[in-house]
């Protein structure tokens, strides 16, 4: 396994992660702050795709960055206000059917209104290159910044490339990651937010409006994932199957780092971005790997056909087993203070 091949995939998994956490990172807040799992928040993500799609066709890409994630949240903020609020005196399960329900709506307008083929919806003219190309020569690895070198047509040279527009995304990952920590944890906005959380009875009587504190952080959760699908639909792709494609590995991620954590859903997204990463580029079989965790396992366990198969053929499933894990031996998640 040479170096270009560990770099790249590490860098690959990271940009994963960080994509995953801008979803996951709505998700949790409207779980830790209002006690609600949103079951429609992969077709905000989905919706956020296509109304920075159709933004861009009018005024260009960086209008649909700058405008989508406040539009989508605008609806986010009307849906707590005029149906989750209604339902929410019930109980949970109204709350959690009544977003499956959504889903399902949202799922079909968008066929209805943008048709049920890809879009192509592409990152802006200035990020589509490379932003720098991993080259491995006889002579060592070195890096290139912008397009491969003259060096890279050499027969024994190997090189790679790396999107400027992944490293984008990356980008805008941490910076919102360091904006939602400086909100809630720097501002009376933030203080307001938690003390309607934790004191609701309390902060009422202060003066400040808790139904208009929840709608406001569930809208800006559905924000939070329209701003990951602008970037999620012009890394991939723009299409209705988008929502069901993130929507159980958002759940995942949460569960792993635990219900209600901004941290431990951080940790859990760059933890899932770089293990499908490497599974995925992965050519060994599942017996080299238990061979190189010094199981005592062999063919005549479970048959040849069964340690033959390839690390890659079971990557989309290591979420989800990571997920089984984590409930038999930590079933508050890595980070979590509570179980459900």
């Amino acid at each position: 396994m040479d170096a270009s091949y560990l770099l790249i995939s590490l860098l690959n998994g990271l940009s994963v992660g960080l994509l995953l956490f801008m979803l996951a990172s709505g998700l949790t807040l409207i779980f830790s702050m209002m006690g609600v799992l949103n079951f429609a928040h992969a077709s905000f993500y989905m919706l956020g795709a296509y109304v920075a799609y159709s933004v861009t066709q009018v005024v260009g890409f960086w209008w649909g960055l700058l405008l989508a994630p406040p539009l989508v949240g605008l609806m986010g903020a009307a849906f707590e206000r005029f149906a989750l609020r209604k339902v929410h005196k019930f109980g949970h399960v109204p709350e959690l059917l009544i977003t499956f329900g959504l889903s399902y709506i949202l799922f079909e307008l968008v066929q209805l209104v943008w048709g049920r083929q890809a879009l192509n919806f592409l990152p802006p003219e200035s990020l589509r290159g490379p932003l720098f190309t991993i080259m491995d020569l006889p002579s060592g690895l070195s890096l290139a910044w912008g397009a491969p070198p003259e060096a890279c047509k050499a027969a024994d040279a190997v090189c790679t490339q790396f999107p400027s527009f992944r490293a984008f995304g990356m980008g805008v990952a941490v910076l919102m990651l360091v904006a939602v920590w400086l909100l809630l944890t720097r501002t009376r906005i933030g203080l307001v937010i938690q003390a309607a959380l934790t004191h609701p009875e309390m902060a009422e009587a202060l003066g400040h409006n808790v139904p208009r504190v929840f709608m406001l952080v569930f809208g800006g959760g559905t924000a939070l994932a329209a701003l990951a699908g602008v970037i999620g639909g012009a890394l991939r792709v723009t299409e209705p199957s988008m929502a069901l494609a993130v929507g159980a590995v958002v759940f995942a991620v949460i569960v792993i780092g635990g219900m209600g954590s901004l941290a431990g859903a951080f940790v859990a997204s760059v933890l899932l971005g770089v293990l499908d990463s490497f599974a995925v580029g992965s050519d060994k079989a599942l017996l080299d790997l238990f061979r190189l965790l010094s199981l005592n396992v062999g063919p005549e366990t479970f048959g040849y056909a069964v340690w033959s198969v390839k690390i890659s053929q079971v990557a989309a499933i290591l979420p989800y087993l990571l997920l089984v894990l984590i409930l038999i031996f930590r079933p508050k998640g890595l980070f979590g203070s509570r179980e459900g």
